[in-house]
């Protein structure tokens, strides 16, 4: 019987990262996963990206993930959004070539040294009892019958569990299109004890591409200077990029060609006319369906009948790669009988003609609500067991890759005897994503946003490699060089702040006056003060101050440090504040039931949650600023009399992930 330090099940994009980061770390790690052609499948829409999401993908990259690497070689289009915005919210989003993503991230997944991958549907946990009583995961048991021993078992079961797609008034199981359901392991989880939920998702229409008027729509072209997600791509040209297997990049063939458009169009009245008069006919509002759908990605339904007062939604046609003619309709996702859909899809501008190649879906799916779950993403049930991505109750390709890195990561690191990575909220969307999972839980498919963020400032999408590359570094998964290359920009940022403080202009020098375009100064300013003015921008500052190196990824961070300066540094007081409560451990056996003076909601909900930190305790919904206070008092009372003035356990891996 084989044995290994780190199981998963599945390998989608939650799956694959956990895969490779147990692997990176040296644990001995096996991937199962129902079709290992279908590893890294992007099932709904073809984007990467985008506000918040986007920010994830750069995080990922900065520990050392590979979604990021595996976008930059295959995306068809790329685009910065919400450059007209502030710092904190620009984000890239790339279309990738469906095909290319998946294969070049199996190509990944087969070419790390120890991890084994194999074809399998695995249906029961095998869960052991400790001589103290508790239980703690053994491996897994396939529907073959094989058993696979495993220290640790990190779950991504993706929309699987009891999956059940529905299309107008026709339901049947599968876990995604052409694909069975895994519908005995949820049983498997419901005997071990764990409260399951049902949520719902759904996918759009995909249109013939040689079937749609372009004239009637309108285009949308990629960004015209080179853009990547990954750090490590930044700097390389990446139109030029070499082939083979052993090229830098390790890039498919198709990655040579020329950027693909996509393209915008819109509903109107007689799309919405069509949809409200076929209401009772979808699975989603004809009652066939019962779990509960995304609040932030909802179906065409939901936004005719939440939304009476618009009169049109933005739809974009997206191409799914090179050598396909099938068309994503984004914005258009639905649970309506193929006919309506055909007859509504013909009332948009361009797709008058168009050919429908495959029906939109909603797929119903088994989750476990996240409450359920420590912050390294470990359950409080079962030792050793690790719950990621759709499983959690999250939508969105981004989200999943992140759970799937971070679990991967502490399933590792438990093996290994050390202790969790745990990324606070303050240093990066990943600590976001995973502190309201675990504190908050979930009701309708978690979307992360950057609204999600307090301090989304210091959390820009630019920044995510010197926020989060030494956590990475740290952990292991960061090799030399990416190492070096962050040391150098970083280095070089701090040298150039350094130098726009210390070097002063005079009211005489007036050649260099004149290149700034400033007409007269009072007084001598630094370079650092002038760049402070809204008209001026560092490459005119290092222009004049006969700086020649300017690399454009190190020189954004100079010039957002010094224009934002007053907020950046309002923000990491407030940051400072909230760390005192990150820092006041909450006791793993604490009582909170015997703690009178608590309300009775908080008594529940703590128990409930069960919170590593004060800061943690406060973001609990229901928790109220008095419950903390009283809480505080019973810890200090507590250490007092054990003398333990830290009043809990110390839950951060290491100072630099704070």
């Amino acid at each position: 019987m084989l044995t290994y330090d780190v199981i998963v099940i599945g390998a989608g994009h939650a799956g694959s990262e956990a895969a490779l980061a147990a692997a990176r770390l040296g644990c001995r790690t096996l991937a199962l996963t129902i079709d290992l052609d279908r590893i890294a499948l992007m099932p709904c829409n073809c984007s990467i990206g985008g506000p918040a999401k986007g920010h994830l993908v750069r995080e990922i990259d900065a520990l050392g993930g590979q979604m990021a690497l595996t976008t930059d070689a295959t995306y068809t289009h790329i685009r910065m959004l919400n450059t007209g915005k502030g710092p904190a919210v620009r984000a890239l989003r790339a279309q990738a070539d469906k095909k290319l993503y998946r294969l070049e991230m199996r190509r990944t997944l087969e070419a790390q040294p120890n991890l084994d991958l194999a074809q399998a549907l695995v249906e029961e946990l095998l869960i052991e009892r400790t001589p103290s009583g508790r239980t703690r995961i053994a491996g897994v048991r396939t529907a073959s019958g094989q058993e696979f021993l495993g220290r640790t078992v990190i779950v991504t079961t993706g929309t699987f569990l009891r999956g059940l797609i529905h299309i107008g008034e026709t339901s049947f199981p599968a876990g995604r299109a052409d694909e069975p359901p895994a519908t005995v392991l949820s049983d498997s989880l419901l005997r071990a004890g764990f409260e399951l939920g049902r949520l719902k998702t759904g996918t759009t229409a995909r249109m013939d591409k040689r079937t749609i008027d372009f004239s009637r729509v309108q285009v949308q072209h990629s960004d015209p200077e080179p853009l990547a997600f990954s750090f490590m791509s930044l700097g390389r040209d990446l139109k030029s990029r070499p082939n083979g297997r052993d090229s830098a990049f390790r890039i498919p063939h198709s990655a040579f060609r020329s950027l693909l458009p996509c393209w915008l169009t819109y509903t109107n009245e007689r799309t919405h006319e069509i949809i409200r008069a076929n209401l009772a006919r979808s699975a989603m509002y004809g009652g066939r369906i019962k779990g509960i759908g995304p609040r932030y990605c909802p179906s065409i339904e939901d936004k005719i009948v939440r939304f009476p007062d618009k009169a049109r939604h933005q739809v974009f046609l997206e191409q799914e790669g090179w050598d396909t003619d099938s068309i994503y309709v984004q914005g258009m996702s639905t649970s309506m009988p193929e006919e309506v859909q055909r007859a509504f899809l013909a009332t948009i501008p361009g797709l008058e003609e168009a050919e429908m190649l495959r029906p939109g879906y909603a797929i119903e799916y088994d989750f476990a609500p996240p409450t359920q779950l420590w912050p390294s993403l470990q359950t409080k049930l079962v030792e050793g067991l690790f719950f990621a991505g759709q499983i959690n109750g999250t939508s969105g390709y981004e989200e999943a890759a992140a759970q799937g890195l971070m679990a991967g990561i502490n399933a590792a690191m438990k093996v290994q005897g050390r202790p969790p990575c745990l990324v606070s909220r303050s240093s990066g969307y990943v600590g976001v994503l995973i502190d309201d999972l675990v504190t908050k839980g979930v009701l309708d498919p978690y979307r992360l946003l950057t609204s999600r963020a307090e301090h989304r400032l210091l959390l820009r999408h630019d920044n995510a490699d010197l926020r989060l590359t030494p956590v990475g570094r740290e952990v292991g998964l960061v090799d030399d060089e990416r190492w070096a290359a962050f040391v150098r920009k970083r280095d070089w940022v701090d040298r150039e702040l350094a130098r726009l403080g210390d070097t002063y202009v005079k009211p005489s020098d007036r050649e260099t006056l004149d290149e700034l375009g400033i007409d007269s100064l009072p007084r001598p300013a630094s370079l650092e003060e002038l760049l402070r003015r809204p008209e001026m921008s560092y490459e005119a500052i290092a222009r004049a101050s006969g700086n020649g190196h300017l690399d454009p990824d190190a020189a954004l961070q100079v010039e957002l440090a010094v224009k934002y300066r007053g907020y950046i540094e309002r923000q990491l007081v407030q940051v400072e504040r909230q760390r005192r409560l990150e820092n006041r451990g909450v006791p793993e056996n604490m009582d909170f039931c015997a703690i009178k003076a608590l309300s009775c909601e908080a008594r529940d909900k703590l128990s409930r949650v069960r919170p590593l930190t004060l800061g943690q305790a406060s973001r609990i919904p229901g928790v109220t600023p008095a419950d903390i206070g009283i809480l505080a008092v019973h810890l200090e009372h507590r250490a007092r009399i054990s003398g333990n003035l830290s009043g809990g356990r110390s839950v951060m891996c290491s100072k630099t992930v704070e």
